[in-house]
Order: C-alpha cells, then structure tokens, then sequence
C-alpha cells in the first residue's frame, strides 16, 4: 500500500491536486462516495482523505469496509463550509482501530 488519495466536492479535491495529491474522485452522492471508497480500496491506497461530511452519509459502509483494519487511514476533514455538527472524534475512533483500545478523558 501507498499513496494518498482524496475524496470530497470540487474544491476539495482541486485543492489537495493543487498541493500535489495525485488521486482525488470528486463526488456528489452517497453511490458516488461508496463506489469512490471502493475504487481506492482496490487501488490499495494507504492514506484516504475524505470531508467529513460525506463521511457522516457513509459512516455504516466505511465502518462495514474497514471494520478494525489499521490500513487505510481514513482521515476527515472539514469541507469549504466547515466541520460538520455531528462530527465524532476522528482522533479517538483512529487510536481505537490501531490499538484496540479506547482512550478516555
């Protein structure tokens, strides 16, 4: 596995292949982003960027694709409009799927 790839609106993705990303699917539908993860996990993509309100529409499918594995990292991020409402704690479900365990404060 390497690489790193982006999934998000338009802006988002020009914007990582403007910073040099080399892979980004721009979608706009929930099929879109399912079928986007698809594509990446079978490009074998370490890192996978993604905004993190199109994570919230897909969270079932990414949780049933990636269940506990370490790799990809998926990482959510803020769209143009900012952090999503209902955001989770991305750092704490990330440090629970590498190490089993969850942190509390």
């Amino acid at each position: 596995m390497s690489d790193v790839a982006v999934i998000g609106d338009i802006d988002t993705v020009t914007g990582f292949k403007l910073g040099g990303v080399k892979k980004g699917i721009i979608v706009k539908t929930n099929e879109d982003a399912e079928n986007a993860l698809d594509e990446l996990l079978n490009d074998e993509i370490s890192i996978i960027i993604i905004t993190q309100k199109i994570a919230d529409n897909i969270r079932e499918y990414i949780d049933k694709r990636i269940g506990a594995e370490v790799l990809p990292m998926i990482i959510e991020i803020p769209d143009k409009s900012g952090s999503s409402e209902g955001g989770s704690d991305q750092m704490a479900a990330l440090i629970k799927r590498v190490i089993g365990v969850e942190m509390v404060k």
